[in-house]
């Protein structure tokens, strides 16, 4: 069931306010003092696993607390608790195998000789601000440096396998979000808060900085479990060795730079299929669904792949553990492709969508063909991992696709219907269909994989239900601030005419004259776009629709929570924690503006590469 109830949870709202938690202490000797407490406290902490972010807010809290400060230090405190928590697990990191992460906002804002590039700010060691000299100890030392911000790449640079631990400076802004996705994670990381977030000329507790840099590497075991080699587990799935090795092409070795430059006639055409699906199967994405199956597998066999010997438990898992986790995505990207040319998306990962590299018809086939690997990577490893197992597994896939395409034809029949008029029930309904699916696909095979799903079925539904609408209306959201690495632009949903619950809610909360405008605005294209954009949004604004919306996150997110409580396993809670807020991740939240300015943050142009 989904409903729009909009009412006060009882629990604290995802998007509390918090500028009044972010003060900074005053004075260095105070600084210095909470510091030292901080060091203490933390040494008596189980370091299991990572901290949960409401357990170290209480703990600091506390802290606070005793040493009769008020609580507008707490968020700059936490930072501070935080990393005295992993500066063991920093130091057993190599200095080789560390990121030092500075701020551009250190260099001065008038003056400054350096410029932007791939990697971020490439600084000319002028000597006028403190970021030359940070930069060339740590480089001496045999860290790897980046100036810029943004957890999001800084993740992605710890998938990939460059470093295994983060040491940094960055505003408190920056910070809290880092540590919801980061620190969560089980990635080790230290970092020191900047005096202020005013983003120009600001400054730092330099010896501070110098001393973090400095952290000796002392070979130890490590202890605090992490998610971090089942992220780059999923990732691996993915990369051109391992996807060969565990989905070998039928059609031989051709790749797609040979078939683009030699053309189809040129080599074997029944083999261009392959290529362009095996090509678009190694692009990008977060890999989510495959690591949301082996998470749920390795959590409901005691959490080993999260010890510190995780690398060495998954390398030993059984090849069909990663080709069932490989099927959720080929499903997941042969989805894409059929979606980017119904909706007529433009781009996908950053790059052209398929349909307009090769045509439609191309496209179609592609998607096909990856549906049919999907199928493949599981049938055939059905002695392996048993028919009952393999058979389960694959009528899970096949459920999935079939409610998956049912909220895609709503959604379709909707978008050429006449009459655009959509109650919010309605959207949900078509959201539970168009995203539960794969979650709970993905979940369900990570449990029959490691077991019988009885007592799993009917949580892990909900779950999905709740997940997957939440995750909908972000993409809702993101879509009216523009999307970097998909859309490029801003408000395709509306120009597409598709029904969202952006849109419903509009239409519920709006007078006569709105709705009559916002129907007219969604339905003729003869419209310039630029003016339906105007429109919409002040109608949107207007009817509180983006406030709402968030609500409705809000609402989603909590259930999805309550659900995973409700689990006995500490290592299937964990990670059913650290999955939602991994999936629901949400943007800044901004209001849209009338205009808009496209993205061009470097950190949106860093790629997952060392320097």
């Amino acid at each position: 069931m989904v409903t729009t109830d909009l009412e006060t949870e009882k629990k604290t709202t995802k998007r509390r306010k918090t500028a009044h938690l972010k003060l900074v202490p005053p004075s260095k000797a105070q600084r210095e003092e909470i510091r030292l407490r901080c060091r203490h406290v933390a040494a008596r902490l189980d370091k299991s696993r990572p901290l949960p972010k409401d357990e170290m807010e209480s703990v600091t809290r506390q802290i606070l607390g005793e040493m009769n400060l008020p609580e507008g230090f707490l968020g700059w405190t936490m930072v501070v608790l935080s990393s005295e928590f992993w500066r063991e697990q920093v130091a057993a990191i190599p200095h080789s195998r560390r990121l030092f992460l500075l701020p551009h906002c250190l260099k001065h804002a008038e003056g400054c000789p350096a410029d932007y590039d791939k990697f971020g700010l490439d600084c000319k060691t002028c000597g006028a601000c403190s970021i030359a000299d940070f930069r060339t100890k740590a480089e001496e030392m045999g860290y790897k440096v980046l100036v810029a911000e943004g957890s999001p790449i800084v993740l992605k640079i710890i998938i990939s396998g460059y470093v295994d631990a983060i040491v940094g400076v960055a505003c408190l802004n920056v910070l809290e979000k880092a540590i919801d996705k980061i620190l969560l994670a089980g990635i080790p990381c230290m970092a020191v808060p900047l005096l202020s977030s005013d983003c120009r000329n600001t400054s730092v507790d330099e010896d501070w900085v110098s001393e973090m840099i400095q952290v000796p590497f002392v070979e130890q075991k490590s202890v605090t479990r992490s998610f971090v080699h089942l992220l780059r587990a999923a990732n691996q799935l993915f990369q051109p060795d391992e996807l060969e090795r565990l989905a070998p092409r039928i059609r031989g070795e051709i790749r797609l730079s040979e078939l683009k430059e030699r053309g189809i006639h040129e080599i074997d055409p029944i083999a261009g299929t392959e290529v362009i699906a095996y090509d678009f199967l190694s692009r990008g994405g977060k890999h989510l669904r495959p690591f949301v199956t082996l998470a749920i597998y390795d959590a409901i066999k005691e959490g080993k792949a999260t010890s510190e010997n995780g690398k060495q438990v998954i390398h030993e898992w059984p090849d069909y553990i990663k080709r069932a986790a490989m099927s959720i995505e080929t499903f997941h990207k042969a989805s894409l492709v059929h979606d980017d040319i119904e909706d007529a998306d433009e781009f996908r990962y950053g790059s052209p969508a398929l349909h307009l590299d090769y045509g439609i018809p191309t496209a179609i086939n592609v998607g096909d063909y990856l549906i049919g690997l999907g199928y493949r990577l599981v049938s055939r490893e059905a002695a392996a991992m048993g028919s009952d197992c393999a058979a389960s597994i694959l009528d899970l896939l096949a459920d999935s696709h079939q409610r998956l395409s049912e909220g895609q034809g709503a959604e379709l029949l909707w978008r050429d219907a006449k009459d655009k008029r959509i109650s919010p029930v309605d959207a949900l309904r078509i959201y539970a269909l168009k995203t539960a699916p794969a979650f709970e696909a993905a979940f369900l095979t990570g449990v029959r994989l490691a077991g019988p799903v009885e007592n799993y079925n009917e949580p892990f539904k909900k779950l999905s239900r709740d997940l997957g609408i939440a995750f909908q209306i972000l993409n809702d959201l993101a879509d009216w601030q523009g999307d970097d690495n998909n859309k490029m632009s801003r408000a395709l949903d509306l120009i597409g005419g598709r029904p969202t619950v952006l849109l419903a809610l509009a239409l519920q909360d709006l007078n006569d004259a709105g709705r009559d405008e916002l129907a007219r605005l969604v339905s003729d294209p003869s419209i310039a776009n630029a003016f339906r954009i105007q429109r919409a949004t002040l109608l949107y604004t207007e009817a509180g629709v983006f406030e709402k919306a968030h609500r409705l996150v809000d609402k989603y997110h909590q259930r999805a929570e309550e659900t995973a409580a409700q689990f006995e396993s500490n290592s299937l809670r964990d990670v059913l924690t650290y999955l939602i807020d991994l999936v629901l991740e949400r943007r800044e939240d901004v209001q849209p503006t009338i205009r808009f300015v496209e993205p061009t943050s470097i950190v949106q142009a860093f790629p997952m590469t060392s320097r």
